[in-house]
């Protein structure tokens, strides 16, 4: 018993001098380690072209639905379905040979009443000499200048008969109107067609160059036009009108489209107006339909300030600040107004000026007043290509923290 109790009197002597030494030399080496230290960055304004991302549809070009002009049997169709056909190419064949009749037809009639023309004519000639000298009675020359004008009536008259048989023989071969791909056939050999029907025979779709459709809020409109207005913004000259696209599966589609027009219609029911551009698809890689994402100019922010993310705290009621180093080399919080994410920064829109020094690292010990040691910072990646990452990618409101 009595070596059990000086072991434990041992063991509780070295215990509390360890305690002691430890405990006593912690509040001399946080008062020893000095004004905390942190990585800040130094506003340098710069200037940005701005872009904004809205989702949009692909749609052809130009779309033509063949129809028939004339009734009758289809005898025979010439295209593959699927593949590129051009403007005048023979598509169906309709059965001409009623048409061929009632063509024959009126050529015969044309040729006979042309044949009698000439004959009459000249009766008419000689008749307006003869009345002249009161050779003839008047009854007599009525009736030849009645019987020459009726002669020049049937020329006319079967003379558009004929050309209208000639057209109408013409329309048995079904032609493409466009050049384009050409989709599948509603009608086989030996279907029954009529003339203007509503279903079409088949359809043809020009897919270089290619629209993109694009909506965009009357909302983001205002704002633009406001900014412009107010001079935050200006137009970016001849890369105002360029678009560029992010494809379905996040692929930047290497060639640039150019804006059209934007429709000045607000569809009710989305509140959006359609915003058109138009791009060159040679490799039909864009087809009618597909969904993308295009990046469309606003303009160029001559006095764009952007700091990193991670600067960026949020107050309890969500609103966003940062702590920047005063002249006498203290921390002081900023409210700061957000714009949008540029890649791995925030663009800012009010509340930073140039010059100012916002901390970005060694936040969590950071007190108003506080006096600090400033290093620079040092960013892991550069911002990429400003052309495609300077986007609205807040869509609400960015200075309100997400949960």
């Amino acid at each position: 018993m009595g070596s059990a109790l000086k072991y434990n009197i041992f063991i509780s002597f070295m215990c509390f001098s360890l305690l002691l030494i430890y405990g006593c030399g912690r509040p001399n080496a946080a008062y020893q380690a000095g004004p905390p230290e942190v990585s800040a960055v130094k506003i340098i304004p710069q200037q940005l072209v701005l872009t904004t991302e809205l989702p949009g549809r692909v749609s052809a070009y130009r779309i033509a639905e063949v129809r028939p002009q004339v009734s009758g049997i289809i005898q025979k169709r010439f295209f593959t379905e699927g593949t590129n056909v051009k403007a005048g190419d023979i598509l169906y064949q309709i059965d001409p040979a009623p048409f061929k009749a009632t063509y024959d037809n009126a050529k015969s009639a044309l040729e006979r009443a042309q044949a009698n023309l000439p004959a009459i004519k000249q009766k008419y000639e000689r008749y307006k000499e003869l009345i002249v000298h009161k050779a003839i009675s008047e009854q007599e020359f009525d009736d030849v200048q009645a019987a020459y004008k009726q002669a020049e009536a049937d020329v006319n008259y079967w003379k558009a008969t004929y050309e209208t048989a000639q057209i109408n023989l013409g329309y048995t071969k079904v032609t493409a109107p466009i050049s384009g791909r050409i989709g599948k056939s509603n009608v086989t050999e030996g279907a029954l067609v009529t003339a203007n029907q509503p279903t079409a025979l088949t359809t043809i779709q020009q897919l270089d160059p290619v629209y993109i459709d694009i909506p965009q809020s009357t909302a983001e409109l205002m704002e633009l036009q406001k900014k412009l207005e107010e001079g935050k913004i200006k137009y970016a000259g001849k890369d105002q009108s360029k678009v560029r696209l992010v494809l379905e599966d996040g692929t930047i589609y290497q060639k640039e489209g150019i804006l059209q027009f934007r429709d000045v219609t607000v569809d009710p029911t989305t509140g959006s107006v359609i915003i058109r551009a138009t791009f060159p698809n040679e490799r039909e890689r864009l087809l009618p339909g597909m969904f993308v994402r295009a990046i469309v100019t606003e303009g160029v922010n001559k006095n764009a300030i952007m700091i990193p993310q991670q600067s960026v705290m949020y107050d309890p009621k969500g609103k966003p600040f940062v702590f920047i180093v005063d002249r006498e080399g203290k921390a002081q919080i900023r409210p700061i107004q957000l714009d949008r994410a540029i890649g791995n920064k925030w663009l800012i829109s009010s509340g930073l000026a140039s010059g100012d020094t916002v901390i970005v690292e060694g936040l969590q010990r950071l007190k108003p007043g506080v006096p600090v040691k400033a290093t620079d910072f040092k960013e892991d990646a550069k911002l990429e290509d400003t052309q495609i990452k300077d986007t609205h990618s807040v869509k609400h409101n960015p200075n309100k923290k997400t949960k």
